[in-house]
């Protein structure tokens, strides 16, 4: 099971420079997340005293349970990572995005990677340039 966020490579200039983080999760989100029931695409990672939460996933709790989906998650790294991970978010004006959340083995863990936000004409251009591929592509199929 993977889950992807679409959203980061349109909003964001990704770097490549990634880390793997474990997610703390009540049992419930456990099994919602081994189901598929996952959103990140609106998610953020924030640093409060030196720790990572991961903030606005929506996962929904899976049977009875009523809890609030969107809480503050804390994310498991260790010590070092953290403290990598904010000097280039400080020193190269970086922010922190999650990309995907998948299990290894019975784990579910949260790859996170640094990049940088785009503006607003960067967006159009991307778009732009994939509309243009995309007419090319299909006059090439035709075509053939």
């Amino acid at each position: 099971m993977k889950i992807f966020n679409k959203r980061a490579k349109f909003e964001y200039e990704l770097t490549g420079e990634g880390v793997e983080a474990g997610i703390s999760l009540l049992g419930a989100e456990a099994k919602s997340v081994r189901e598929g029931r996952v959103d990140i695409s609106q998610s953020a990672v924030r640093i409060l005293n030196d720790e990572m939460y991961l903030i606005n996933a929506n996962i929904p709790a899976a049977g009875l349970t009523k809890h609030d989906s969107t809480r503050m998650r804390k994310l498991l790294l260790h010590r070092a990572e953290i403290l990598s991970l904010i000097t280039k978010m400080k020193q190269k004006r970086l922010q922190i995005v999650p990309l995907r959340v998948y299990n290894k083995g019975r784990l579910i863990k949260l790859y996170l990677e640094l990049g940088k936000g785009k503006r607003k004409f960067e967006k159009k251009e991307a778009l732009k340039r994939h509309d243009i591929n995309r007419d090319i592509e299909k006059e090439f199929r035709n075509k053939v």
